[in-house]
């Protein structure tokens, strides 16, 4: 059996959400976790259009292999009109299979979100981000109020997850507040997934 690892799975366009994820991971490595980086193809208007198997740059295509076998789920994407954005979603909901089987069932989950605008729909992306995980019956952690940082924060940082203030040309580096949450949620879903993954077997 190999050694289990936490799936951070998103979509980033302008490198936001990707840098949300590296923070991500070494929150969940602090876990005592391994952190395993994927992402999605971006969706075409061109029918005939395919992505190549693999991405030039950044971390390799998600299978539904990686979500079988994580031990648990992170998942992340820019805000869209308050939801998920169009390829994140369309690779969601080809997890079909993976819901019949129950593959997902009792492996904790959370979300995390970057906006452009403070009011962005960051928190409508969260809650529409956890709505598949709950169907798929994980179970949802967000971030608690003894982070102190959700108290501080003057740009992203919700208890539904972490979020950033990509800011209006999509350039703004993430603050020292928005890492330290996203290394806390990173944590907390890594160490739920040790001790879940220790009472399921």
């Amino acid at each position: 059996m190999s050694d289990p690892y936490l799936l951070i799975l998103y979509y980033s366009r302008h490198g936001a959400t990707r840098s949300m994820a590296q923070q991500m991971a070494r929150g969940v490595e602090m876990a005592g976790i391994e952190a395993r980086l994927r992402t999605v193809p971006p969706v075409s208007a061109t029918c005939e259009a395919t992505a190549p198997a693999i991405p030039e740059s950044g971390a390799p295509y998600c299978t539904h292999d990686d979500l079988k076998h994580c031990a648990g789920l992170l998942l992340g994407s820019p805000t869209r009109f308050g939801n998920m954005a169009a390829p994140l979603k369309y690779f969601i909901d080809s997890t079909s299979s993976l819901w019949l089987s129950g593959a997902m069932i009792d492996k904790p989950a959370g979300a995390f979100t970057s906006s452009s605008s403070l009011h962005g729909g960051q928190e409508t992306t969260l809650m529409t981000m956890l709505l598949p995980l709950l169907h798929h019956g994980m179970v949802i952690a967000g971030i608690p109020y003894s982070q102190d940082e959700l108290f501080q924060t003057t740009a992203g940082g919700t208890p539904y997850g972490a979020s950033h203030l990509a800011g209006e040309d999509s350039n703004r580096e993430l603050d020292s507040r928005e890492i330290a949450l996203c290394q806390a949620q990173g944590k907390r879903i890594g160490t739920l997934a040790l001790k879940l993954l220790k009472d399921r077997t």
